[in-house]
């Protein structure tokens, strides 16, 4: 099946060239690119135009086979970013995605905006059921790509993943038709009214079936830690934790999940312990609407200040934190930044 370009806002996907070898050799052979890709090193140029050559020949995805394409600037399109792996397998039902950039392109997001381009492709155009990827799992930036285009965590197999005689576990993302079409359909919009609500017997299921995406999990608790931090509560300064929780409700949906401690004689200041907004809800300013909630509550217990602390690493809410004045306090909390917010 021949492959037709693909412009993206900012991108071209367009069928490899076998003069876009050089460029390719470029960036595999940087030990930064290919530290979590699955080729030896060294990377040479042979090799680069013996697999540009086999791409070329290809002319479009083949089921059995991995194929790539280029990606170029689309308001320079002789500037190559990187490119894209697809390998079409179980007779066109499925397909696996990659990526590679040059660093010089890292962080912009591009490699989202070339991923979500070839996945609509792959469902819509070519018809495959399912989408999915695998990733080493000291890579969290390559998590968070298949995360913003909906991929979701499906597991973790160990030291399955060789590369000459070095070994990993290997992390496996994916995505069916259905995750796909939930996830373009997802409410993107600011909800017109969010509030704190109690966690009851007729919601309790919904609060227990958020998630985040598994790369914030470094960050924020799942439910089910929350949970049980909320029955058994750990101690201190010798005192037990007494915990408030709310679900966070938007437009009737429950969408979110804030756990903080109250104020008592041994704990001066509420410490914010949990704030998790599901995963197809975010994005929409929930988490910050929730805090104002928040912060009206502490406000309203006569609290002068709020205590937090946050991992730090791609993907921290660190700077939603500290937008907001929470401003470190020196401390380390349990290997986390701890931060304060004076209340006026």
């Amino acid at each position: 099946m021949a492959f037709e370009p693909i412009r993206t806002e900012r991108l071209i996907l367009r069928p490899s060239r076998v003069s876009d070898a050089e460029a390719a050799y470029q960036r595999r052979r940087l030990p930064e690119v290919a530290r979590y890709q699955d080729w030896e090193m060294p990377y040479t140029l042979e090799r680069a135009e013996r697999r540009m050559a086999q791409v070329v020949a290809m002319g479009g995805p083949v089921d059995g086979q991995g194929w790539s394409l280029t990606v170029v600037d689309a308001a320079a399109p002789d500037r190559i970013l990187g490119d894209l792996y697809v390998a079409i397998k179980s007779g066109r039902r499925c397909a696996e995605v990659g990526y590679t950039f040059h660093p010089d392109y890292w962080g912009r997001g591009y490699a989202v905006e070339a991923a979500q381009a070839i996945i609509r492709y792959l469902f819509s155009d070519f018809g495959v059921s399912r989408v999915e990827a695998s990733l080493h799992p000291d890579n969290p930036p390559s998590a968070r790509v298949l995360e913003a285009c909906g991929l979701i965590f499906e597991g973790l197999t160990r030291h399955s993943f060789w590369i000459g005689d070095e070994c990993s576990d290997d992390m496996l993302y994916g995505m069916t038709r259905f995750d796909w079409e939930a996830w373009c359909n997802r409410r993107r919009h600011r909800p017109d009214k969010v509030e704190l609500v109690p966690v009851t017997a007729d919601n309790r299921r919904a609060v227990g079936d958020l998630v985040t995406h598994k790369s914030q999990e470094r960050f924020v608790s799942p439910m089910l830690g929350n949970f049980r931090d909320a029955l058994r509560p750990p101690s201190l300064n010798g005192a037990n934790l007494v915990p408030w929780y709310r679900a966070i409700e938007a437009d009737r949906e429950i969408v979110g999940f804030i756990m903080a401690t109250e104020t008592t004689g041994a704990h001066a200041n509420p410490y914010l312990w949990r704030l998790l907004v599901d995963r197809m809800h975010q994005r929409r300013g929930i988490g910050s609407a929730a805090l104002d909630r928040f912060e009206h509550w502490c406000r309203g217990q006569g609290a002068t200040a709020i205590e937090v602390s946050w991992g730090e690493g791609p993907g921290s809410p660190a700077a939603m934190y500290q937008a907001r004045g929470y401003h470190p306090s020196g401390k380390i909390d349990d290997g986390e930044i701890h931060a304060v917010k004076q209340l006026t």
